[in-house]
């Protein structure tokens, strides 16, 4: 498949690393660090290495997995063991991962130093589609999801499909979810496609088409002013959902799983605010729920999911703002949603899970 050009930036699909291998032959970095966490490094490490003929030439920084330790303290060991490794402004940092890794990575090499270059691997669905594209890093603060980051574009992205193999079906149906919400901001046809396809097998082309909607957003609007906040269509209240559920039942819901839960919501919001039709709320969760497992929200949380929505940072002048469908491949951003509404489509999803 073609690379995608994106701010001066190569996204490679399938190459087998081979323009990685140029690319670290040509610059000279002084060092060069790999940043995985104690998954990633039992499983990818080796892949990785053998992409690119035995490569050795690193030193590696491993942390512990999970989004629970996309904090400041990760970041300040990570940093500490730069120091340590004698890092300087010449050095890479490669990220091999998923979302957290590729988040936590870039944030990380965007401010030591005031900045080196990354290059981001991304090792799941998930940040394939999705964290590893845009030029975004962040870290959390307090369970509230990327609250602190910068707009930082890696020197290069490499997709490489044969990483999911290493992957639990659990983890391939939370990278899925992003692929649903491109087709419903962005694509109605491949919005179709998708439902007929199997999670499992998600093919090469498939991935493709939601990066270059992706990329298509981010060129149009890098630093998220307007367009690029389609992207959060779901997110508003997915996010809030999961922090919730780190926060007080430890990692109970995957990123994806969030997302599902919150385009659900968002979809039951968007007849109101955006007049997306009846029917096609019921296309949209009807699907949703065939493929995501069940999940009820406790009318115990709801206030606690408001609080965590209010604190969303595409949040303006006091106003909670989302994004929201006007049809199947056209979203709207900027609407302004009551407490009342949003505490109704949390009803509904309940009401749509209860009735399996």
């Amino acid at each position: 498949m073609k690379e995608i050009l994106s701010n001066g930036h190569s996204i490679h699909f399938d190459t087998g690393l081979e323009p990685l291998h140029a690319f670290l032959t040509n610059e000279k970095y002084s060092k060069v660090f790999v940043f995985a966490d104690g998954n990633t490094s039992e499983t990818c490490l080796p892949v990785f290495q053998s992409l690119l003929d035995d490569y050795t030439s690193f030193d590696l920084i491993e942390t512990d997995p999970g989004e629970e330790n996309k904090n400041i303290d990760f970041c300040i060991g990570i940093w500490k063991t730069l120091l340590d490794f004698e890092a300087d402004r010449k050095s890479l940092m490669i990220n091999l991962g998923g979302g957290v890794i590729t988040d936590l990575g870039g944030f990380v090499a965007s401010t030591y130093k005031r900045g080196i270059d990354f290059i981001n691997i991304p090792t799941t669905l998930l940040s394939m589609v999705d964290a590893s594209v845009g030029g975004k890093t962040g870290i959390d603060i307090e369970n509230v999801k990327n609250m602190v980051g910068t707009f930082s574009l890696p020197q290069a992205v490499f997709i490489e499909t044969t990483f999911l193999k290493t992957l639990p079906k659990r983890e391939l149906l939370s990278g899925f979810a992003e692929m649903i919400k491109h087709g419903l901001i962005m694509d109605k046809a491949y919005f179709e496609a998708l439902k007929s396809a199997d999670y499992h097998n998600i093919t090469p082309e498939q991935i493709y088409r939601s990066v270059e909607i992706k990329h298509e957003v981010v060129m149009e609007d890098p630093l998220e002013k307007g367009l690029r906040k389609i992207l959060n269509f779901g997110h508003t209240i997915g996010h809030a959902v999961e922090s919730y559920a780190l926060s007080n039942h430890g990692k109970s819901l995957t990123h994806g799983e969030a997302i599902a839960i919150g385009m659900i919501c968002e979809a039951y919001l968007s007849v109101k605010y955006c007049g997306l039709a009846e029917s096609s709320v019921e296309e949209i969760t009807g699907y949703i729920k065939s493929v995501y497992p069940a999940y009820m929200i406790s009318d115990d949380s709801f206030a606690s999911i408001l609080e965590l929505v209010k604190t969303d940072k595409k949040n303006e002048h006091g106003y909670v703002l989302f994004s929201l469908l006007s049809e199947i491949g056209k979203c709207e951003y900027n609407c302004k949603v009551t407490d009342e509404d949003l505490l109704e489509s949390l009803k509904y999803f309940n009401q749509v899970y209860s009735s399996r």
